[in-house]
């Protein structure tokens, strides 16, 4: 697939290319090109000129685009969800979920913004205004970088390109090098609804040269960017050379905290969602399992009875649970962690095992406070390391020794002694009785720490995306 560069689909101006595998069967899908540092400054000069154009359309056009959007979205549902998972190894099923909220997201921010209205400071609301009006309206930012990783390439689509078009900005697409043809596949269809060609344009490259190249662009105005905290770190100091606004949702290193009046049969099928749910590859999955001593052993058999059920195979049956990693490496990563915790003094309770990159879902038993799968270390695939507790508050302590602040849960029967917990977690958001896998389009999500600055969601983004203008009317009364 080519690229749409500017106002053209076309290769990098090098040729180069970068090959998609189907990581199932690592059979090549298709190439996309591997853009250069010409081909990123020619494209933010278009969405430059096109920003300002699309700036003047109404927000009732706008949003009408974007419902045709949708309904294309829609009709393509059968094509878009078997590309999605033969490029991620996404179940098929879960394929079909993602491209299903399309929908949600989308008319989520298309009403939202149709209904953030301009405010008004009134004349005489402090003394020597008695005469003067202020009207507060938000402007568009300009041009916006959308940086997407793999795991979630739908939603996050949804996440940040409608509510960026819908403020009137123009946007450029970043989608990872791995799976990044059904974001070219979205862009087509955007264009098809009537976004202007180089109001949105779709970009593959690698990270350090395309990623970075739209950071430090002077031209590009937001940089939203969903991805490892080390890709965060980097593209804040790139951006921060023009001043340029960022919008980080990092990495995470969830605490799952079962109490011990907790209900077990609600815990497992959350630990299904909330850990196996896309062979764990979610930036706020519970990664870290911190089970009260009187259940665990409970604890561990029920989840050992979960995993012996699942499917794990082919991502296009629709039988199936859980497929591969998005790539050998991943799956080597994952391997190479369980390994080292294992040295540090953890028990394999059951799998541990990897298969070019498919890696068996596993629980690691007697892990401790000490090492490094409770602190820093992101398993970032079906991995369940649990430690036991007596005392709540030593929990608590736990979870929040981790330089990681995304998510985290409780398990408890108690509501009030759940919110007390949730309220301690030193994280962006805390579930009470479920996974911290959560995040409902409308919620602002985003991370404490070094799991990112800023939140996306329908009641937060538009304002992100959008500045502040005050209109004073002086002496009009």
């Amino acid at each position: 697939m080519k690229n749409l560069i500017g106002y053209e689909w076309k290769d990098a101006s090098n040729k180069a290319v970068i090959e998609v595998l189907n990581p199932a069967t690592s059979e090549l899908i298709d190439t996309v090109p591997n853009v250069t540092l010409e081909d990123v400054d020619e494209a933010v000069k278009v969405a430059q000129v096109e920003q300002k154009k699309w700036a003047k359309v109404s927000i009732y056009d706008r949003a009408d685009i974007l419902y045709k959007f949708v309904d294309l979205v829609e009709e393509n549902k059968d094509r878009l969800a078997k590309l999605l998972s033969e490029e991620t190894g996404k179940p098929i099923k879960e394929a079909y979920g993602e491209i299903a909220n399309v929908k949600i997201g989308v008319r989520g921010f298309v009403e939202r913004a149709k209904h953030l209205y301009t405010e008004s400071i009134p004349a005489g609301s402090e003394a020597g205004q008695e005469k003067t009006m202020q009207i507060v309206q938000r402007e568009p930012l300009g041009v916006i970088a959308a940086i997407i990783p793999f795991n979630f390439p739908s939603d996050l689509f949804c996440q940040k390109v409608p509510p960026a078009l819908m403020m009137g900005n123009s946007i450029i697409v970043k989608p990872s090098n791995y799976n990044p043809l059904t974001l070219i596949e979205y862009v087509k269809l955007m264009i098809e609804a009537g976004v202007p060609v180089g109001c949105i344009q779709i970009l593959t490259g690698d990270g350090p040269v395309a990623g970075q190249a739209l950071a430090g662009h002077p031209g590009v105005h937001l940089v939203s960017l969903t991805g490892g905290t080390a890709a965060g770190i980097q593209t804040m100091g790139t951006a921060s050379k023009n001043l340029t606004h960022i919008m980080l949702e990092l990495g995470g290193n969830d605490a799952f905290i079962f109490l011990e009046d907790g209900d077990m049969d609600l815990a497992i099928p959350e630990v299904k969602w909330g850990r196996l749910y896309n062979g764990g590859q979610v930036c706020c999955a519970s990664k870290r399992f911190l089970i009260h001593n009187s259940r665990k052993a409970e604890f561990i058999e029920r989840v050992k009875e979960l995993i012996a059920s699942l499917k794990i195979g082919d991502p296009s049956s629709m039988e199936t649970d859980m497929g591969p990693m998005i790539n050998i490496n991943a799956a080597k990563r994952i391997e190479e962690q369980v390994n080292q915790t294992i040295t540090e003094g953890a028990t394999l309770v059951c799998g541990g095992k990897r298969e070019d990159a498919y890696y068996t879902p596993t629980i690691l038993d007697n892990v401790t406070k000490d090492m490094e799968v409770m602190k820093d270390m992101e398993i970032f695939g079906p991995v369940i390391p649990v430690l036991g507790f007596d005392d709540v508050e030593e929990a608590i302590e736990i979870a929040n020794q981790s330089s990681y602040g995304l998510c985290g849960c409780v398990i408890t029967k108690d509501y009030s002694k759940g919110i007390k917990v949730a309220n301690r977690l030193e994280c962006g958001g805390a579930v009470v009785n479920g996974a911290s896998f959560y995040r409902s389009f409308e919620m602002p999500f985003g991370g404490w720490k070094h799991s990112g600055i800023g939140n996306e969601g329908v009641l937060t983004t538009l304002q992100e995306m959008s500045r502040i203008k005050t209109v004073i009317l002086k002496n009009i009364l």
